[in-house]
């Protein structure tokens, strides 16, 4: 791809889902469930699908193994027509198990595996940086390295820190390095604008979204208060699973950003993303297409 709209860094995994009665489990030996699937996940696979799904043109690269599971990601991508750029390791390919209850709510055994002193051939992401309109930073190591490229290439850049407590030093180089930081409120303990306000003074953001799953998202730009973006009004029975409804939102806000949309609209086609990707079950199974996106936002 000679100039990507949106080259996302890192963040490719693999899922398996496992459908349980409820969270958290009960103490038994055995729990029936379900049959178990497989899916290519993780935050990375996620942003980029969806803007490939939305029409962005979209190039995406990683870390992963010569095991079953990189092989895996690459038929998903070679079928997807998703630009795939790649290097191995012997430790292989990030994984998770994911847990999830009927009212797809999700608990994520998440296993990394890369060693912390991986290190990565700058070639792998070097180029796609010199010719994207966008770079995306997921949190693995080495997309620190793209993000500071980026930046001095004069790109616009994006980051999710996902749960953050707004202390863990590993985050600071995203947090602070990224025009547009995306992360969740889940272990902010009711500090989302005091973490949005330090993001925004210490480091370079324009605005700081902060996704609160059912309670919607908000929305911090310099010097205004935060606000609240309600979230798309869904009936129980729609929500089948969560995963990966962040990275939906992630996706559908760069497309309306990247399109000139205010930020208004920008917070509202992140919502209907998410919306549209919670009611498939699995990973990143299901994303919104710009035609989708544009009846609804109208």
């Amino acid at each position: 791809m000679a100039e990507p709209d949106v080259f996302v860094a890192g963040g490719v995994g693999v899922d398996t889902i496992v459908r349980v009665p409820g969270l958290p489990l009960p103490e038994r030996d055995t729990i029936k469930v379900p049959p178990i699937r497989q899916y290519v996940g993780h935050t990375g696979n996620g942003v980029a699908m969806g803007c490939h799904r939305l029409g962005l043109r979209t190039h995406l690269a990683d870390v992963i193994g010569t095991d079953p599971e990189g092989q895996l990601v690459l038929a998903h991508y070679a079928a997807a027509g998703l630009s795939f750029d790649h290097r191995t390791h012997p430790s292989g390919t990030r994984r998770s198990v994911n847990l999830v209850d009927p009212q797809g709510s999700r608990l994520s055994l998440y296993d990394g595996r890369h060693p912390k002193d991986m290190t990565v051939d700058p070639e792998l992401y070097r180029g796609a940086v010199a010719r994207a309109t966008h770079v995306h930073a997921s949190l693995v190591d080495w997309a620190r390295h793209a993000l500071a490229e980026a930046v001095d290439a004069g790109r616009t850049t994006s980051t999710d820190l996902h749960n953050w407590d707004g202390k863990d030093e590993y985050r600071h180089d995203f947090a602070y390095g990224a025009d547009l930081v995306f992360l969740s409120t889940g272990s902010l303990r009711g500090r989302t604008e005091e973490t949005a306000e330090d993001i925004l003074t210490r480091g370079r953001a324009k605005a700081v979204i902060a996704m609160a799953g059912g309670d919607g998202s908000y929305l911090k730009l310099p010097g205004q208060p935060l606000r609240h973006v309600p979230a798309v009004a869904l009936a129980p029975e729609l929500v089948v699973d969560t995963n990966g409804a962040g990275d939906s939102y992630v996706a559908g806000f760069l497309f309306a950003y990247l399109s000139g949309a205010g930020w208004e609209v920008c917070t509202r086609a992140g919502s209907l993303a998410g919306a549209h990707a919670v009611r498939t079950a699995g990973t990143h199974t299901s994303f919104i297409t710009a035609e989708e996106l544009g009846r609804e936002l109208s």
